[in-house]
């Protein structure tokens, strides 16, 4: 379950297989749905309880942007998610996970993603930097050959953000979470759907999110993001039916 729970909150929750072993339905890719200019900014920070069975405050999330800055001459965009559970929960999973993602801010693909992993007692740390298969780079090793364009875990999530859903009806994308490929497929379900969280009352986007393995949809798996109708597109509720049981993460508060 521990890792499980830190992977939904950066919208991984299995492993899944290269994506050129399997084909998703037929939909936008980034290039097409990407908008001018992103609704976040440096400084934001987000803040969210997670619910998970009967405990109400399982963990707390952070995700925020520390920073805009050059990375082995990448302009990119640095992401970050912060995990830590609490309560009768971290009684039993005892988690504070950081996740750290570097988007390039031209095509929002990945450049680099680390895993600061505290779990249970074991600490690890994984450093990743991706390379587009068929492309020169100056990245110093080791690195991961990619296919173009693709994401890491917390690099979806804002990507999601910045989709023109009205022009959008599905985008999809390749994410790779440090040991396996999946192909991610999104819809706007609703257009105006009101949902109340403690950091307040908001007007939402529901999108849902399918997981395709070797060319078939994981049913037993689903995702649900709410994003706000404002202009900081921000994701103020988060639901995840896993086998090991719902998790609903909800904004309690935000600096933008």
């Amino acid at each position: 379950m521990a890792a499980a729970v830190g992977s939904f909150l950066v919208t991984v929750a299995l492993a899944w297989p290269p994506s050129a072993l399997y084909a998703a339905p037929a939909g936008s890719s980034r290039a097409a749905s990407e908008q001018p200019s992103p609704p976040f900014r440096v400084g934001e920070a987000l803040n969210y309880r997670v619910e998970w069975s009967v405990s109400s405050n399982a963990a707390q999330v952070t995700l925020s942007i520390p920073e805009r800055r050059n990375l082995y001459g990448w302009d990119t965009w640095h992401f970050r998610a912060a995990i830590h559970t609490l309560g009768s929960v971290r009684s039993i999973f005892e988690i504070d996970d950081q996740f750290d993602s570097y988007a390039d801010v031209s095509t929002s693909e990945t450049r680099q993603f680390e895993e600061y992993l505290s779990e249970l007692g074991r600490h690890e740390t994984h450093v990743m930097r991706f390379v587009s298969s068929g492309r020169d780079s100056n990245v110093p090793g080791p690195t991961v050959v990619v296919l173009p364009g693709t994401l890491d875990p917390l690099c979806a999530l804002y990507d999601l953000r910045t989709i023109d859903w009205e022009r959008t009806p599905e985008f999809r994308a390749s994410v790779y979470d440090g040991k396996n490929m999946y192909q991610m497929v999104a819809r706007r379900d609703e257009a105006n759907e009101p949902v109340a969280t403690a950091a307040g009352q908001f007007s939402t986007s529901r999108i849902s999110i399918q997981v395709y393995q070797y060319r078939r949809l994981v049913s037993a798996i689903h995702f649900e993001i709410w994003l706000a109708n404002d202009a900081t597109r921000a994701p103020v509720l988060m639901r995840a039916d896993l086998p090991f049981g719902s998790l609903r993460v909800e904004l309690v508060s935000a600096s933008f």
